[in-house]
């Protein structure tokens, strides 16, 4: 009996803890302020488009530095809101964290494509198919220029990069885009000193399955110098035209 109210005794303690435990802790923070930040930027090593620095200027211009304020005043939704409007900045994940702290974390927008217009308009394309203005640091991405409008360059020619982005062969390979007036497109390539005429965009599973081809069997066999045009404009083809002598 006296072992039983041992342990009754006991059990009632622990639940008393237990419950004065988790009131404190998740109790809200009426009077605690913000002792700092922990400012994280996922893909700094990739890209270097934006900073720490930056960041904290961006939150001190719009006076959202959670720094000194009470945490229970703090809106991380707000600073995600906020931050997420840089023009290079993809993605912002704001959250609270042990001792009085503010986490954020910044994933930075993805340029693909580097559009320099005839019109002379000079931006970036995103892997999400928008613009984006050029940070003062380059991408290593193709260059793709002549006559360009931004309806062109956010459909066709985002989704010709996306192609690229995804095969590596062709993303080394592939230096600069050219479009003509007739909205078709000419490739410069890395190796070789011949002009890759596309035709019109789209099919670009198959015509470079072709070009892939003809590198291995043609170009390896005669030169990778001998043409000075490749064209993958009709189906089933190839049709090349030789360097003047």
């Amino acid at each position: 009996m006296i072992k039983k109210l041992f342990i009754l005794l006991f059990l009632m303690l622990i639940t008393a803890y237990l419950v004065v435990a988790v009131t404190a802790f998740n109790g809200k923070p009426t009077e605690e302020t913000c002792t700092g930040m922990e400012l994280v930027i996922t893909d700094s090593i990739d890209h270097g488009f934006i900073t720490k620095k930056e960041v904290l200027r961006t939150l001190n211009s719009k006076k959202l530095s959670p720094i000194g304020k009470k945490m229970a005043e703090i809106n991380t939704r707000l600073l995600e809101e906020e931050l997420g409007q840089h023009p290079l900045i993809g993605n912002v994940e704001c959250f609270r964290t042990a001792g009085n702290r503010i986490g954020i974390k910044v994933t930075q927008r993805l340029p693909i494509m580097r559009i320099m217009a005839a019109n002379g308009e000079n931006y970036y394309i995103d892997d999400k198919a928008h613009a984006m203005p050029i940070p003062n640091s380059a991408a290593n991405v193709v260059i793709a220029t002549g006559n360009i409008d931004k309806a062109f360059a956010t459909k066709e020619l985002y989704e010709f990069g996306m192609f690229i982005q995804n095969h590596p062969l062709w993303k080394a390979q592939i230096q600069q885009i050219n479009v003509t007036p007739t909205k078709e497109l000419e490739l410069i390539p890395h190796v070789g000193d011949h002009v890759i005429f596309l035709g019109k965009p789209g099919n670009y599973e198959e015509k470079f399955e072709r070009l892939k081809t003809f590198y291995i069997k043609g170009l390896n066999e005669v030169g990778w110098n001998k043409y000075s045009r490749i064209s993958l404009e009709f189906s089933n083809q190839i049709i090349c035209t030789k360097k003047e002598k």
